[in-house]
């Protein structure tokens, strides 16, 4: 009895977390998926809204690391100055982890079609944190 009463508490707690953790994933998948939209239509500003507007967001890219969500947004802004240079941009997620509670692990590939510039792509990890009931990417690692 005692070790049924067990599982059954155990299976409620799985349950719970798995619900839990769907609801997570699709909230961060639909950030993404917003993320996409909003540059496809060249609107880097809107874009910037799923990242931690904080002094210690972290950008880690090619040039090295940039600390601050004004300096990334303003990196953004000079890597892409057009819609040439912005293509359109297409994600794939390869893998979603939570390692811990309000904390989101991310890999996933990016890839820019640009016809006038040529097609560029790479790997990126998000480092996602839930603050304030809200899903924030804390550290962007793209290259």
């Amino acid at each position: 009895m005692r070790n049924c009463l067990l599982t059954l508490f155990l299976l409620s707690i799985s349950c719970f977390a798995m619900a839990q953790s769907k609801a997570d994933r699709d909230e961060i998948y639909a950030i993404l998926n917003r993320q996409n939209g909003d540059w496809n239509k060249g609107d880097v500003k809107s874009f910037m809204h799923g990242y931690w507007e904080s002094d210690s967001l972290m950008f880690v890219g090619k040039a090295g690391v940039t600390y601050g969500y004004n300096k990334t947004y303003e990196n953004y802004l000079k890597r892409y100055p057009d819609r040439a240079s912005m293509g359109t941009l297409k994600f794939e997620f390869v893998n979603l982890t939570f390692p811990a509670k309000d904390v989101a692990f991310l890999v996933g590939k990016w890839h820019l079609t640009r016809p006038e510039k040529g097609d560029i792509g790479g790997h990126y990890t998000l480092l996602w944190k839930k603050m304030k009931g809200k899903w924030v990417i804390v550290c962007d690692h793209s290259s």
